[in-house]
C-alpha cells in the first residue's frame, strides 16, 4: 500500500495508456507512460531494502518510455513462474547483469499482488510492446499475466491483494489503493475492443467477460448499507462474508470516500449501466454530496524532526476553520454513527486529527477532495443514464 498514501491522483491510474472504450480505428501507443508504475517505482527509490531482490543503483538510470523492448524485457525479468509480479521495483530501471541475476534466482518466490497498480498496469505496458514489435514473448508474457490475474479472483467476484494467499488482511477483497477497479478497468479495457488487445481469442474474451461481470456484482453487493440506505465502500472486505473488515492496524472497517470515488467513477464509465449499477451510483453520489464538510482544510506546518521505527517525521498537519476552502471529506466514515474518524497504530479509534499520533496524522491521507470528481461527473452522467432521477437536485 501507499506510504504515506495521495488518494487524489490515483484516479489517473485507471486508464494509463488512454486506451479505454477505444474503438478499432484507434492506435496504440507506442510508448509506455511511467506514471501507472509511479507507486512501485517511488516505493523502491525510499531506500534500500534487505527483503527485496535488488536495491537500486547510484544516479537511478532510466529507460526512456519510448524504449519499448527494454522496459518490456524488464516486466518480463520480473514475471514469477505464476505469471504475477511482486511489487515496489522500477520496470524502467538500467539494471546491470548481478542484478538481473538476482532476479532470475528468485522467479520462484511467489509473493504476487495487485497492490500499488501491480499486474495490470504490467499487462497493459505489454501488450503495447507487443503491438508495436510483433514479437511473441511479450504476448505470451501478457497472456500468462492475465491467466494469473483470473485465477486469482475468488468465486464471489472479488479479488485479494496478493495471491497466492497469504496469511492476514492480504487474503480479504481488496479495494484499497484501486486495486480492484484498476483490474476492472483492464479487463473492461479489453472488453471494449481496444485495438492494443487485439491478440485475445475468443475463448479468452468469453473468460474475460465472464470475470468482469462477477467483478461488477461483487461491487454492487459491497455497497454498505448500516443505516437505512445505501452509502459507499470500505476499503477492504472479508472475503467470505462479504463484511466490511479492518486492514492495516490504522485502517478500520469503515465508509472509505477515496477508494469510494475510484469505485464510482469506474461504474460511471460503463456504457448502458444496469438498475444495479445506476443505483449504486446514485446511493454513492448522494452519500458523497451529504458526508461534504464545509470550511476546513488542512494544512502542513513544519515540526522538528522526529525519527520513528515506521519512517521520519518532518512536517506535522493542523485542521484550521476556513470559510473559503472548498468541500473536503475525511477517507474514514464510522459504520452505523456516519461519524468522520481517525485510527492510530495502536487500533484506537479517534474522532479528530489531533487526537492521531504526529506519525500518523502527517504520514497518512486522512482526508481526501476525491469525491468531488464524481459530483463533478455526475449532472452528465444523470442527464445520459438516469433522466427520471436527479439525486443532488434541490441540494
Amino acid at each position: 500500500m501507499k506510504f504515506p498514501i495521495v488518494l487524489i491522483g490515483f484516479l489517473a491510474w485507471l486508464n494509463p495508456y488512454n486506451c479505454s472504450a477505444q474503438n478499432s480505428s484507434q492506435k496504440t501507443p507506442d510508448s509506455i507512460a511511467p506514471g501507472p508504475f509511479a507507486d512501485n517505482s517511488n516505493h523502491w527509490y525510499m531506500g534500500p531494502d534487505k527483503s527485496r531482490m535488488i536495491n537500486p543503483l547510484p544516479g537511478k538510470p532510466r529507460y526512456q518510455p519510448t524504449q519499448l523492448t527494454e522496459i518490456g524485457d524488464n516486466i518480463l525479468l520480473f514475471q514469477k513462474t505464476n505469471g504475477g509480479w511482486a511489487k515496489n521495483y522500477d520496470v524502467f530501471a538500467i539494471l546491470t547483469e548481478a542484478q538481473k541475476d538476482s532476479i532470475r534466482e528468485r522467479r520462484n518466490e511467489l509473493n504476487t499482488t495487485f497492490d500499488n497498480g501491480t499486474c495490470f498496469t504490467q499487462i497493459a505496458a505489454l501488450s503495447i510492446v507487443y503491438k508495436s514489435t510483433g514479437i511473441n514473448k511479450y504476448k505470451e508474457a501478457a497472456v500468462r499475466g492475465i491467466d494469473y490475474l483470473l485465477s486469482a479472483q475468488y468465486a464471489n467476484g472479488g479479488w485479494p491483494q496478493y495471491y497466492p494467499l497469504e496469511k492476514g488482511y492480504s487474503r480479504e477483497i481488496t479495494y484499497n489503493d484501486g486495486a480492484f477497479e484498476g483490474i476492472m478497468q483492464l479487463l473492461k479495457t479489453i472488453l471494449d475492443g481496444s485495438p492494443q488487445y487485439d491478440y485475445l481469442d475468443v475463448k479468452y474474451r468469453k473468460k474475460i467477460g465472464e470475470a468482469f461481470t462477477k467483478g461488477l456484482d461483487c461491487i454492487v453487493k459491497t455497497q454498505i448499507n448500516d443505516a437505512g440506505a445505501p452509502t459507499a465502500w470500505c476499503q477492504q472486505y472479508d472475503e467470505h462474508t462479504l463484511q466490511p473488515a479492518w486492514a492495516r492496524k490504522f485502517e478500520p472497517a469503515s465508509i472509505s470516500n477515496g477508494e469510494s470515488s475510484g469505485i464510482v467513477l469506474f461504474l460511471m464509465s460503463i456504457d448502458h449501466p444496469d438498475a444495479h449499477v445506476v443505483d449504486a451510483v446514485q446511493n454513492a453520489v448522494k452519500w458523497f454530496q451529504d458526508s461534504k464538510i464545509y470550511n476546513t482544510k488542512v494544512v502542513t506546518i513544519p515540526a522538528p524532526t522526529m525519527q520513528t521505527p515506521f519512517r521520519t517525521s518532518t512536517s506535522d498537519r493542523v485542521v484550521v476553520a476556513d470559510s473559503t476552502a472548498p468541500p473536503i471529506w475525511t477517507r474514514y466514515y464510522e459504520l452505523k454513527t456516519h461519524r468522520p474518524l481517525f485510527c492510530n497504530r495502536d487500533s484506537k479509534v479517534v474522532y479528530s486529527l489531533a487526537e492521531v499520533d504526529r506519525e500518523r496524522r502527517d504520514g497518512y491521507a486522512w482526508y481526501t477532495y476525491a469525491p468531488q470528481k464524481v459530483l463533478d461527473k455526475y449532472a452528465a452522467w444523470q442527464k445520459k443514464w438516469a433522466p427520471g432521477k436527479d439525486v443532488l437536485e434541490h441540494k
